[in-house]
C-alpha cells in the first residue's frame, strides 16, 4: 500500500541524510509504526507520504502510484493525517472542525452534517451536544478524538500518525489507543503511526520499524522484535520494558 525505495531526503546545509536509503513495505490493512529516539528520521518519513517533505532521492508508492505524480492538495485531501499538537481551528465548532475538509471538497451540506454525526459516534462524541462545543471546552483526549474523526472525514484508506497520543496523560493514552486500534481493523485503514514509546509500539503495531541516524535497523512483528532483536541499538531499546515486564510479573 505505502511503499519507499531507496528514500533518502538531506536537508539544506548537508550533512548526515535525515533518512537515508530506506525501503519499506507497508501493507494494505497494516498498522505499521516507525519507532525510534528523537532525530532518527521517523517524523520525515511519514511526511513525505503526503509530500509534506520532498525526498532528495527514491521513490514512495501509494497504492502503487508515485506520490511525486499526485498533485500535493489532492493527494493530502485523500490521506487522513493525526499529529500531536491536534491543530483545530479554535474558532469553529465541533462539527465544522470534522466536516472543514468535506466542505473544501464542495460536499452538500446535509451529507457533510451526516458524516460528522457518523464520525463523532465513532470516536466516542456522540452524546453531550459535543458538535456544537469549541475546542476549548473539550479535555485534552477529546480534542485528540476530534483530530482522529477529522483525519477519518474524507473515507481515507492510509492515516499517518505523528506521536498521536503522546501529549496526553498515560489512561487518556491507553483509552486512545485501544480506541483507535479498533477503528483502524472496523474500517480496513492502512496506517503508518510515528512514535518514541516501545509500549505504545508493542501494544498497537502488526509491524515495527525500528529507525536509527534514518535508517531501519529491524522491521518485525512485536513479538519477533522482542524475541529475537536483529541489532544491539534494537536490544538496548528493548531493555527497559523487559525490565519493567519482569519486575511487574514479580509482584503478581
Amino acid at each position: 500500500m505505502i511503499q519507499f525505495d531507496e528514500v533518502t531526503k538531506t536537508f539544506a546545509g548537508g550533512g548526515r541524510p535525515a533518512v537515508d536509503g530506506l525501503r519499506l513495505n507497508v501493507r494494505r490493512g497494516e498498522l505499521m509504526v516507525l519507532l525510534g529516539e528523537s532525530g532518527c528520521g521517523k517524523t520525515t518519513t511519514l511526511k513525505m507520504v503526503n509530500r509534506l517533505i520532498e525526498p532528495t532521492s527514491g521513490v514512495i508508492r501509494l497504492a502503487g502510484v508515485e506520490v511525486a505524480r499526485r498533485d500535493p492538495v489532492e493527494l493530502r485531501r485523500g490521506i487522513g493525517y493525526v499529529f500531536q499538537d491536534i491543530g483545530l481551528f479554535p474558532h469553529l465548532t465541533i462539527e465544522r472542525n470534522v466536516g472543514a475538509v468535506l466542505h473544501l471538497l464542495g460536499r452538500p451540506e446535509k451529507a457533510i452534517r451526516r458524516r460528522v454525526a457518523e464520525l463523532l459516534e465513532m470516536v466516542g462524541l456522540a452524546g453531550g451536544n459535543f458538535g456544537r462545543r469549541y475546542p476549548r471546552e473539550l479535555s485534552g483526549g477529546q480534542q485528540q478524538r476530534v483530530g482522529v474523526a477529522r483525519a477519518l472525514a474524507a473515507e481515507p484508506s492510509v492515516v499517518l500518525m505523528d506521536e498521536p497520543f503522546g501529549a496526553l496523560d498515560p489512561l487518556t493514552r491507553a483509552d486512545l489507543r485501544e480506541e483507535y486500534a479498533r477503528i483502524h481493523s472496523s474500517l480496513g485503514l492502512t496506517t503508518l503511526l510515528v512514535t518514541h514509546d516501545i509500549f505504545e509500539a508493542i501494544e498497537m503495531a502488526d509491524r515495527i520499524a525500528v529507525m536509527k541516524d534514518g535508517r531501519i535497523l529491524q522491521s518485525a512483528r512485536p513479538s519477533e522484535l522482542v524475541r529475537s532483536p536483529a541489532d544491539p541499538y534494537v536490544e538496548s531499546l528493548l531493555e527497559t520494558p523487559r525490565r519493567q515486564i519482569a519486575r511487574f510479573m514479580e509482584l503478581q
